[in-house]
């Protein structure tokens, strides 16, 4: 890259060439984009209100939840992907450190929520471990793999969708695809090796689980510094284009900042639903329901017979508690990047890009299925609950972002290399 600073789409600049060890200046404010704004805005009431009128305030909360998810992911920009590429890559553990922050904080709640019970709307907290096996190790590894190509993670791809990001909506269309391409052949993916899950609250209660959750993420923290400090990376060099309390709507958030907030949004969904957070599962319903409308019946196929699925398919969207959220999230961050000033969508996609990003959303809508959930369905549930699953997921993920490393060139797509901003 030949510029010395490059423009994110939310407002941050961020410093990436080594020609130049200038500090990096932030540009003129970008006018509000009045009109995806209006947009953008009209679609989050009118949602809402139907949502809330028509299927009751559980549901509707569960969408107001999902926008101000999408207004977090935007601003703070928080990094799945790129954090996991600026580890392996360089050695920088910002990023993942910043997971430990997020993670530590939907830990806290979502123990305090699950051990008094307290949920609203009449939810009871439901807290499960999912099998380890065979499937969640491929899985995750094939789903880090596709968010290195496809250029964002589960949740990264629906904010960016909604911030007018022309590539990644190539990913989503990928990412639905594979999602169906599993439910299809759904009786190849089973019946492989694997054991119960372990959830560490059934064993030392959700005080001892908690703290040895808060005791592995310290130790997160101390290897990563550790790391960083041997190989010396870059910095990753973000400046915010607005300060003072316009940064709320305007510019890029601290990323601490965004973690705290994320990790309390997290614990919401808890707390509104049940459930934990999830994003993947509602693409295969999606995928399903457009395979419906074009006179194809996947309520056939061995995954949608079940009952639970069955239910799911059979019954509107606005009951589905990861379509809610999904919905939300895209819809926030579009009210995000109109109101900072940088919602754009693109239609020139350079060739070796889109194939990227197709390729890299089927492997991830494989992949979460395989592994029972994506970087916030695995990851960030399995962890904050105390579920070994989360732990195993991020290892393989780790992993799955090495081998993606090494296909990215393959795209014409960069890897971060040492030199970066050096003299």
């Amino acid at each position: 890259m030949s510029a010395t600073t490059e423009q994110s789409s939310g407002g941050r600049f961020l410093l990436s060439s080594p020609t130049s060890c200038a500090a990096p200046t932030p540009a003129p404010e970008e006018p509000v984009r009045v009109v995806p704004l209006v947009i953008a805005a009209v679609l989050a009431i009118a949602a809402s209100w139907y949502v809330w009128a028509s299927y009751g305030a559980k549901f509707g909360a569960l969408l107001v939840v999902g926008l101000l998810l999408g207004f977090a992911l935007f601003h703070s920009r928080f990094g799945f992907t790129s954090a996991w590429r600026q580890l392996i890559a360089v050695g920088n553990g910002e990023g993942l450190r910043a997971h430990t922050l997020l993670l530590g904080t939907a830990a806290t709640l979502i123990a305090l929520i699950a051990s008094t019970g307290a949920g609203l709307f009449g939810s009871t907290p439901k807290i499960t471990a999912s099998p380890i096996g065979l499937a969640l190790f491929v899985g995750a590894t094939l789903f880090a793999i596709g968010m290195q190509l496809g250029g964002a993670c589960a949740s990264g791809t629906l904010f960016a969708v909604g911030a007018g990001q022309s590539s990644i909506v190539l990913t989503l269309f990928g990412f639905i695809a594979g999602s169906v391409i599993y439910t299809w052949a759904y009786p190849i993916f089973t019946g492989w090796p694997q054991v119960s899950g372990f959830l560490l609250s059934d064993h030392v209660g959700w005080l001892g689980s908690w703290a040895i959750t808060i005791a592995a993420l310290l130790l997160v923290v101390v290897v990563t510094r550790v790391v960083q400090a041997r190989r010396n990376p870059p910095p990753l060099g973000a400046v915010p284009t607005a300060r003072g309390i316009a940064r709320i709507w305007r510019g890029s958030w601290p990323l601490l900042v965004g973690a705290l907030v994320l990790g309390v949004l997290a614990a919401a969904v808890v707390l509104v639903s049940g459930g934990t957070w999830g994003v993947t599962s509602a693409f295969a319903l999606w995928g399903a329901k457009v395979l419906q409308v074009l006179g194809l019946h996947p309520e056939t196929w061995e995954f949608w017979r079940s009952s639970a699925n069955a239910k799911t398919l059979a019954g509107p969207i606005w009951t589905d508690k990861t379509s809610l959220t999904d919905i939300g999230i895209m819809i926030g961050a579009a009210v995000a990047a109109a109101l900072a000033g940088t919602w754009r969508f693109r239609a020139e996609i350079p060739w070796r890009t889109a194939v990227a990003a197709v390729l890299g959303g089927i492997l991830m809508g494989i992949g979460a299925r395989l592994a029972g959930g994506c970087n916030i369905g695995a990851y960030l549930a399995g962890i904050s609950t105390g579920s070994l699953q989360g732990w195993l997921w991020g290892a393989f993920a780790l992993f799955g972002t090495w081998i993606g490393l090494k296909i990215r060139p393959v795209f014409g797509l960069t890897n971060p290399i040492p030199s970066d901003g050096v003299c």
